[in-house]
């Protein structure tokens, strides 16, 4: 069984629970052990590096030396967490008078780090890792013509890796064709949700969910996947206020891709937090979930 740090950030053991509850329960399922690091901090999300760059990639380096010490490789699900990571990782590579700085203070905490280690996002272990056969192998209640939008949201590709192509991925869908499901094609599965611009400009920030929300209904998708909290939440929690703004009546569930491969592995839907969306994913999914669960 391979392990891996894992590191469930500031969302996934609060507002993001179904993510973290799913994420475990699949990965588990799969061969895949997480190991939740010790004593984490937040990586400073999407603002703190705005203010100061070296503090920003200090708070991200405890982290990942936590891991390196440990000798396992660093997975996030949240892909702020996973970007920032990753960047940060990268820079104590390639910057020697960055990396100097921030060792420094990691020896107060009796941590170094080389940037040697591997820095994943949960999806990549799923598809790099684990492989989509094996998945196949392993699904025991297909979601067949389920359709499902694979949303990626604007950081989990970039950083680039390798010849990725960042504005026309595949491996999302390739991972729910795996579980059966139908990935549809939507233009702006790569767009941006908002993010924080709800906190600064929500009219702004509205729109740009409006337009997600509308293409997404467009492609004909019965359900969203995402792979992000934030994503999750303005493509979700927002949709009432985007209604009220635009004169919309959209009414899509949204859920984790780990809670829709759950239900696919045979995962009792309690163990993946379905049920506490706010729009509910039970007129979608009730035919699969009549089916045997573990």
């Amino acid at each position: 069984m391979k392990k891996y740090a894992y590191f469930p950030g500031c969302s996934l053991e609060k507002m993001a629970l179904s993510y973290h509850k799913s994420s475990l329960e699949t990965t588990r399922t799969l061969g895949v052990e997480l190991e939740e690091l010790e004593d984490w901090n937040c990586c400073g999300a999407t603002t703190y590096f705005q203010f100061d760059e070296v503090l920003a990639n200090t708070l991200v380096a405890r982290n990942l030396a936590m891991a390196e010490k440990q000798g396992l490789d660093f997975v996030a699900p949240c892909s702020a967490c996973y970007k920032n990571s990753y960047f940060t990782n990268t820079y104590m590579k390639e910057d020697a008078a960055l990396s100097k700085k921030i060792n420094a203070v990691l020896e107060i905490d009796n941590l170094q780090l080389s940037g040697n280690l591997k820095v994943h996002h949960l999806i990549d272990v799923f598809v790099d890792e684990v492989g989509t056969e094996e998945i196949k192998d392993k699904v025991v209640n297909p979601l067949t013509e389920l359709k499902i939008a694979p949303y990626y949201g604007c950081q989990i590709i970039r950083p680039r890796k390798n010849d990725e192509n960042v504005e026309d991925p595949h491996f999302f869908e390739e991972i729910l064709t795996a579980i059966g499901a139908d990935a549809v094609n939507f233009a702006y599965k790569t767009r941006c949700c908002g993010g924080s611009l709800l906190i600064t400009n929500r009219p702004a920030a509205l729109d740009m969910i409006r337009i997600l929300l509308q293409n997404i209904l467009r492609s004909g998708a019965d359900i969203v996947a995402t792979a992000c909290p934030l994503c999750q939440v303005n493509l979700e929690v927002y949709q009432t206020q985007v209604n009220e703004e635009f004169g919309t009546d959209f009414d899509i569930p949204v859920l984790y891709f780990t809670q829709l491969m759950g239900v696919a592995l045979g995962i009792a839907p309690k163990k993946l937090g379905i049920g506490s969306e706010l729009v509910s994913a039970l007129p979608v999914l009730d035919r699969f979930l009549e089916k045997k669960v573990n």
